[in-house]
């Protein structure tokens, strides 16, 4: 029997694990010696040290040797006891593409919405890098490995980075990508450099999302640092993370992960950029939603001190929250109370994701979310599991059976 069963699950959340050289793989030639190959260290306790050249054929000969782990008859014995035990690079389907159908039908869930592990904040940073020809290089060598590895199965759905860092070129991204079969636009959740996410020279690339009937969507990991460093300077040492290393999160991080999602998309909607895209939707992918009732009180509480004052805000047809609840969706933390989000923020806004295969997801998400949406209604589960993501996904979810 699968993970899930008994319902229809879509997952809002789930990741591949890209190999070392995974993004060269995809790039452009003239581009692939500017790509540095990963260092993967922590919990995938496949840390680089020594010759570059020696790292290389080290970290291809283990991940030769892991691959026929993965194929051997010991190891998919005991597959559907262990599909939500093993985690990272021993998961079924992280890294082997052909192996990723199998994954789905033993979690039971009906869609995964597929985002990289180790690339959002690379990405993040060649987009600020005042290279242009690097930063939109390497998000086209992003696409292409997600848009491979999501090509074995219709239910696994691609997301495709877009760098907003120059007009021109991230409308002829958005284009490039949406015609290369992106199941959403994935762009950094702060502010791009150099202007505001609600300029108008970027409605471009809004508008070609509600046209192409697919999502714009946030992540974790795509702002840079999420908080000041300093804040760690406490004369202590630095804690773990989920991964036994330092690369990830801990609790003192962790609180600022709402930050910039909230700002940007407060500014979206202040800005008209809802009023002017009605269909545009926004998934805000592994960044919580404990956040948002909070939030979208803070908003409102704007809209009344200042839109005496502000034209913009005088010439919005909705309140803030009714964009939010209209337009914007959210995947809460496992650890998260999902019952209350929905008594304050409406049974519209949230999501179902499993993390998978990540530490962070747990074992039991599903176990862990019906705790916490004890005494809901059936149709309210029904929006959280399946429902609020199919609306968000449009067009990427029409051939798949509700």
């Amino acid at each position: 029997m699968p993970y899930s069963s008994g319902r229809v699950v879509h997952d809002a959340d789930a990741h591949i694990m890209e190999t070392p050289t995974w993004l060269r793989d995809h790039a452009d030639p003239a581009l692939r010696d500017r790509i540095p190959p990963l260092s993967l260290a922590g919990g995938n306790e496949l840390r680089q040290t020594g010759d570059p050249d020696e790292q290389l054929r080290d970290l291809g000969a283990a991940f030769d040797r892991l691959a026929a782990k993965h194929a051997s008859a010991e190891y998919r014995a005991d597959e559907a006891a262990e599909i939500m035990a093993r985690k990272n690079f021993a998961a079924t389907g992280s890294f082997i593409a052909a192996d990723r159908p199998r994954a789905l039908d033993l979690l039971g869930f009906s869609s995964q919405l597929v985002f990289n592990t180790f690339h959002n904040r690379r990405l993040h940073d060649w987009e600020r890098s005042g290279d242009l020809d690097l930063a939109f290089g390497t998000a086209r060598a992003h696409n292409r490995g997600m848009l491979e590895f999501c090509s074995v199965d219709r239910r696994l759905l691609a997301t495709c980075y877009v760098p907003l860092v120059d007009f021109d070129r991230a409308a002829a991204m958005a284009r490039e990508a949406i015609d290369a079969g992106a199941a959403a636009l994935l762009v950094a959740s702060g502010c791009p450099p150099e202007h505001s996410p609600s300029h108008r020279s970027l409605d471009r690339v809004w508008a070609q999302a509600q046209d192409a009937d697919i999502p714009i969507v946030f992540h974790v990991g795509g702002t840079g640092d999420v908080i000041d460093f300093n804040y760690f300077r406490n004369g202590l040492p630095i804690p773990a993370d989920f991964h036994g290393g330092e690369e990830n999160f801990r609790s003192v991080d962790y609180m600022g992960i709402p930050v910039q999602p909230a700002q940007t998309l407060a500014t979206m909607i202040f800005d008209g950029v809802f009023d002017r895209f009605p269909r545009l939707r926004v998934g805000v992918i592994e960044q919580g939603a404990i956040w948002m009732p909070s939030w979208m009180r803070q908003m409102e509480a704007a809209f009344e001190a200042f839109a005496r004052h502000e034209e913009r805000l005088r010439a919005l047809e909705l309140r803030p929250s009714e964009y939010v609840r209209r337009q914007i969706r959210a995947t809460p933390y496992p650890t998260e109370d999902v019952g209350w989000i929905i008594e304050q923020a409406g049974p519209e806004v949230v999501l179902f994701s499993s993390d998978y295969p990540h530490v962070e997801g747990g074992r039991r998400p599903i176990e862990r979310f019906e705790a916490s949406l004890e005494g809901v209604s059936e149709s309210v589960r029904q929006a959280f599991y399946c429902d609020n993501f199919i609306e968000l996904m449009g067009r990427a979810t029409s051939t798949l059976a509700a």
